[in-house]
């Protein structure tokens, strides 16, 4: 799915009006129409609505919402934000259609106008849209404060009030909607952690917008999608041996961190893996052995953490580095020497990424077949300190195209850089998630899926999506708060089930 940006969707209205055609009233009227539907589906409609506005076209479409759900006996109060300018021609158009319905408009000059929202009550935010291009300040912000700070549900249409649809609005006032009714497409804002205490739940309305458009605009993001992970997903062919399906190494675990070894050869072996051979200390021989019978173990010379690996690399499909190895000088020494040595494709995770923080130049590292997979901590300390969400996306592009590697970077809806320019959010997911381990997981679901021959942009949007797959699986059968990450290794089965049974 595209990820648009603020003036890529105003285009798209454009495009829709001059090439349907439709005039940009009729197009709100659509936007408005499906959500007023949607407030009646969901029965807000059975509670007293209050319907802030703007005198923009976020207002207009907030006056045509007022208007349909009165003509369906909705209890509806409409409160105009009054700026001193005329409204936009949509608007004033809308407000005088709704003068027809009723007299209870009111027009908010200062904050002795605001009126008193109760629990009971239901709030509609259209005071401002995408248009949006400098912090608020003045009465709007007094308002958006005293609608977020009352007991009212409040709804936002198309966006929070006070967001920015492409940058950070950090420590700026923004509308706290609980529900957020936008059209056609995710906006980045609703994929950023930083705002995610703003927007609560978007629902995405369709509205008619048309398709054409798509096909002629290039988005700076993607969401993935099942219709993406089908094009990448690959069955297996009947006749197939485990030879098929590569011989992955994983070298992992140290003395007191065995369990990140264990996990990551679980979901390595689970992701698909013919052949799995892990390089752990000597330590980790008999753990690992019991928990992953599945899995060869070859050990270190060292008892307690990583020191050398064994000098035929070649005869692995791709290694996984990093789970629980720790930061041992000599385990330093081995992840350079398998930087050096090894050419098949990488992932790179963990201890293994912080050990290379300390490097200056990773482009002498690296070459083109590499995951890195940091979360934002880790990400810091290769990158440097960024002031927010956005500037870190921005700089994982950055980095990814300089490095000519992948850059997965966890967290809330991962985010994945691709050497080509390509960047993608994942979709799937939870919160749940965030527990011990979960990162050694997918670093085994990687590694599983490089070794089977998905190349490392593939690796990293199937690998991303199947790991969020099944923990959103795990969620569904033991809540968010009680998922171990040993669970999303359970679910990745049903998670490929999934992926191969859909149909788009």
């Amino acid at each position: 799915m595209n990820i648009f940006t603020a003036e890529q969707i105003r285009n798209w209205d454009q495009y829709t009006i001059a090439n349907e055609p439709i005039t940009s009233l009729q197009l709100m009227e659509r936007a408005a129409t499906a959500c007023s539907n949607w407030l009646l589906e969901q029965r807000f409609t059975q509670q007293q609505i209050h319907i802030f506005c703007g005198k923009g076209n976020n207002g207009g479409d907030g006056l045509a919402i007022a208007r349909l759900l009165l003509t369906q006996a909705v209890r509806v109060t409409v409160y105009i934000l009054e700026t001193g300018k005329k409204g936009t021609d949509d608007f004033q158009r809308n407000l005088e259609l709704l003068h027809n319905h009723t007299t209870d408009i009111h027009f908010i000059q200062s904050a002795d106008f605001f009126p008193t929202l109760l629990q009971q009550d239901v709030v509609v935010d259209a005071l401002l849209g995408i248009g949006l291009d400098r912090p608020l300040e003045g009465l709007i912000a007094a308002l958006v404060q005293h609608i977020s700070n009352s007991p009212a549900t409040v709804i936002s249409i198309d966006i929070p009030t006070g967001m920015f649809a492409d940058k950070s609005c950090r420590d700026n006032t923004c509308m706290r909607a609980d529900h957020t009714l936008s059209f056609e497409v995710y906006k980045q804002c609703f994929l950023m952690a930083e705002n995610a205490e703003y927007y609560g739940i978007v629902h995405l309305l369709h509205i008619g917008l048309h398709p054409g458009y798509k096909q002629v605009t290039i988005a700076a993001h993607q969401l993935i999608d099942p219709a993406i992970i089908q094009s990448i997903y690959k069955k297996r062919k009947t006749t197939a041996h485990k030879g098929n399906f590569g011989h992955a190494l994983l070298l992992a675990g140290s003395h007191g961190k065995m369990g990140a070894a264990v996990l990551s050869a679980a979901s390595c072996l689970r992701s698909g893996a013919g052949l799995l051979t892990v390089h752990t200390a000597k330590c980790g021989y008999i753990p690992l052995q019991t928990a992953v019978p599945e899995a060869m173990v070859e050990t270190d010379r060292s008892e307690e953490h990583l020191s050398s690996v064994s000098a035929d690399l070649l005869r692995y499909s791709a290694i996984g580095i990093g789970p629980g190895i720790g930061l041992h000088e000599e385990t330093a020494n081995m992840l350079m020497y398998v930087l050096q040595h090894a050419h098949q494709p990488l992932v790179i995770d963990a201890d293994a990424l912080n050990l290379l923080s300390i490097k200056k130049d990773l482009s002498v590292l690296l070459h083109t077949d590499c995951i890195l997979t940091p979360h934002p901590k880790e990400f810091e300390r290769l990158f440097g300190k960024v002031a927010n969400d956005f500037e870190r996306i921005e700089r994982a592009k950055e980095k990814a195209t300089a490095l000519n590697c992948v850059i997965v970077l966890k967290g809330h809806h991962t985010f994945i850089a691709c050497p080509d320019g390509s960047a993608w959010f994942n979709s799937t997911g939870n919160a749940g998630m965030a527990t011990a381990g979960s990162g050694d997981v997918l670093t085994g679901i990687l590694t599983g899926l490089l070794a089977q021959g998905y190349n490392t942009n593939e690796a990293a949007l199937l690998g991303v999506y199947l790991h969020g797959l099944s923990g959103d699986f795990a969620a569904a059968s033991y809540s968010q708060e009680a998922i171990i990450a040993s669970d999303l290794t359970e679910f990745l089965g049903k998670a490929f089930l999934h992926v191969s049974q859909t149909n788009v």
